[in-house]
């Protein structure tokens, strides 16, 4: 009989073990999504970002993923941190976002490129005498930096109703 329970508390301890991994490496891989979208002059871009649930000592999150289109042109993927897009040497991006009325990304900004194989840098100048958001744009041929409003909100995850509908038992379900 001791055999037994011991078999039977082993096999719980592996079960719970198991439980526990797993959720906890779902919550390793959290994520959060934005809306975003910026506009200037002839230029509209809009779309979603997948970044880090976890936020730095700044309140930034970083980026890990973009979707979306620029001038009807699709966001092929987000350029890597630590990396330039081409023609805009040397300025690094660095992927990071916040929610923050005074600037929502850095003076590094982030990075992507469209699948016409253009490439954009989108990043919060507060050298200007009136500090803003810049989007540098290049093609293999040419570069443009010109001014834009840029937002970008966290999507709220829906809340989850356990209780039954009215009327309803929460153990019979009817």
């Amino acid at each position: 009989m001791q055999e037994l329970l011991c078999l039977i508390l082993s096999k719980g301890t592996y079960v719970a073990l198991f439980v526990a991994g797993t959720l906890f490496a779902q919550n390793a891989e959290a994520e959060k999504i934005w809306n975003w979208t910026y506009r200037g002059g002839s230029i509209v871009a809009s779309g979603t970002f997948t970044t880090s649930e976890n936020v730095d000592s700044l309140g930034f999150y970083q980026i890990t993923h973009i979707a979306g289109h620029r001038n009807g042109d699709p966001i092929k993927k987000l350029h890597p941190t630590g990396s330039v897009i081409p023609g805009n040497e040397p300025h690094t991006l660095d992927n990071l976002i916040r929610i923050d009325p005074q600037g929502q990304i850095t003076v590094h900004g982030f990075g992507f490129s469209t699948a016409s194989g253009n490439y954009v840098n989108t990043f919060y100048s507060d050298s200007l005498a009136t500090p803003g958001y810049r989007e540098v744009f290049t093609t293999v041929s040419t570069f443009s930096e010109l001014p834009v409003k840029f937002l970008a909100t966290p999507v709220t995850e829906p809340e989850v109703s356990v209780d039954p509908p009215t009327g309803q038992s929460r153990n019979t379900g009817q």
